[in-house]
């Protein structure tokens, strides 16, 4: 039997509690969760009555917190600015760290925590999920395999998809990129850091363009409220809070979680009703209350979001391959869709429909189906394709020292480079180059 690391968790929301916290507690042989801290005193006693922490080991105060070493390991799962901070205090305290993504949307902040580690010599790994997931592992084996010769270019395209734009990025934490990133960087880090491993080059130049062009007073309904609660188009309106929550709540429509093994109760006291409501069990009622009275319920053209709803990205690496991201609130369904286009063939992954296609030009096409590579790895994919449960098994690996980490503070930046030129691209409406000394 292997060592069983201590952990804390700093950040007890959707992912710092119910998927690496989660995943942590489910692994008693591995790890044991000994102390939590969140500013939100019901985060804390939810995760305090989760996991059987006691009140000594319970912290509404992150600097209180960080006084001293509580744990062997720590996952940072806080708001996107306050990462570095505490991850340099982290690692003066001589913690192996857990760092959710991004990094940070300040360039000069990238780099005084890169040298912080390279100071310390501490275990960071970043928490690029889908590097870890089956599905996306067996595309780089397919590439790296030359199946499709050398790649030329990779057309990508995220779909956000409709209600989790409105949830997350008009009336959630990650809608105004002064209080977060930009949303280029929250929610497509993960695609750039998938780029730029897929085409094993640094980028060299990036040109972007895009708007926040339909969440903003201008489109919003005449006659229309401030508040869900309250409008004449509360069961009209497909953005409306009342159809989000409480409407997807009772059943779900053209909803992500069409998983025939995830029963109706684990639905209705999933993501994202656990974040508007902190209820337990969430009720009808409960979630009513909770979106009533916070950001949740306030109308998407009436709210404070700044981040863009769609925005495209031209990428060159440095070893010629050119790739297109694009990035849209406007779906009907989430997941990736991405082709990469090869001298000798071509490889499709589209996770909606669960497939990875390989065409070999004049041999013909083969279909992998997605959720049996999960399978030959996990018994239940838990999320991001399996991406978090294998995050968290590899973070054990390294703590063990049986294992590399593969998303280190050094890999992971470059993701963070091309998000950041990528904004100063679409603001100014010039190519940018990646690194200061090609300029």
């Amino acid at each position: 039997m292997g060592k069983i690391f201590t952990v804390s968790i700093l950040g007890c929301g959707s992912r710092g509690h119910y998927t690496y916290g989660k995943c942590m507690y489910d692994f008693p042989d591995k790890f044991k969760i000994a102390c939590v801290c969140d500013n939100n005193p019901e985060k804390i006693r939810l995760a305090q009555d989760a996991w059987g922490i006691p009140e000594k080991d319970c912290f509404l105060d992150s600097d209180e917190f960080l006084k001293e070493k509580r744990s062997d390991a720590l996952v940072i799962a806080t708001q996107d600015r306050d990462h570095v901070r505490m991850c340099i205090k982290a690692l003066e305290l001589g913690y192996d760290i857990l760092l959710e993504k991004p990094i940070s949307p300040v360039e000069d902040e990238l780099y005084e925590l890169l040298k912080a580690n390279e100071k310390y010599q501490r275990k960071v790994i970043v928490c690029h999920v889908l590097r870890y997931a089956p599905a996306f592992l067996k595309i780089k084996s397919l590439l790296d395999s030359g199946e499709i010769g050398k790649i030329v270019c990779i057309d990508w395209i995220e779909q956000v998809t409709y209600w989790h734009q409105a949830h997350s990025f008009v009336r959630g934490n990650w809608r105004n990129d002064q209080e977060t990133s930009p949303m280029i960087m929250q929610k497509c880090c993960h695609d750039l850091d998938l780029l730029q491993y897929y085409a094993n080059s640094k980028c060299k130049t990036v040109y972007s363009v895009g708007e926040l062009c339909f969440f903003h007073k201008g489109n919003q309904p005449e006659g229309a409220s401030s508040r869900c609660a309250d409008c004449k188009y509360k069961h009209d309106c497909v953005y409306s809070a009342e159809r989000l929550y409480i409407e997807k709540w009772k059943k779900d429509f053209d909803w992500a979680f069409d998983k025939p093994d995830v029963d109706d109760y684990a639905r209705k006291q999933g993501w994202p009703f656990n974040v508007v409501d902190l209820s337990r069990p969430i009720t009808e009622e409960s979630i009513r209350k909770s979106y009533e009275s916070s950001n949740y319920g306030q109308c998407v053209f009436d709210c404070d979001n700044n981040v863009v709803d769609n925005q495209t990205v031209v990428m060159q690496f440095e070893n010629g391959i050119k790739a297109n991201l694009t990035m849209t609130a406007f779906t009907a369904l989430p997941g990736r869709k991405m082709t990469f286009h090869g001298t000798l063939g071509e490889i499709e992954m589209d996770e909606e429909n669960g497939y990875i296609r390989v065409s070999r030009y004049g041999h013909g096409t083969r279909f992998l189906k997605i959720k049996e590579i999960v399978k030959e790895e996990l018994n239940d994919d838990f999320g991001h394709g399996g991406g978090d449960l294998m995050l968290v098994k590899d973070f054990y690996k390294a703590l063990s020292g049986d294992a590399e980490l593969g998303t280190t503070l050094d890999r992971s930046i470059e993701s963070h480079l091309m998000a950041l030129a990528a904004e100063k691209s679409r603001l100014t409406g010039q190519v940018c180059y990646l690194h200061k000394d090609e300029e």
